[in-house]
């Protein structure tokens, strides 16, 4: 019975840590830009303009 009270407590502590560090993705704007990663390999990639000399 006692090691079911460790892994629920240990099991909420990492269930804090995930929403922590959910919390702090969100805060610090990771998922503003919804598009972008979805259509990026459709984009060409610019090709360098070198003039020869």
């Amino acid at each position: 019975m006692d090691a079911l009270f460790v892994l629920i407590g240990i099991s909420l502590l990492v269930a804090i840590a995930f929403l922590a560090g959910f919390l702090w993705a969100v805060r610090t704007k990771q998922f503003d830009d919804d598009f972008t990663p979805s259509v990026r390999m459709l984009f060409d990639d610019e090709p360098d303009h070198k003039e020869d000399q």
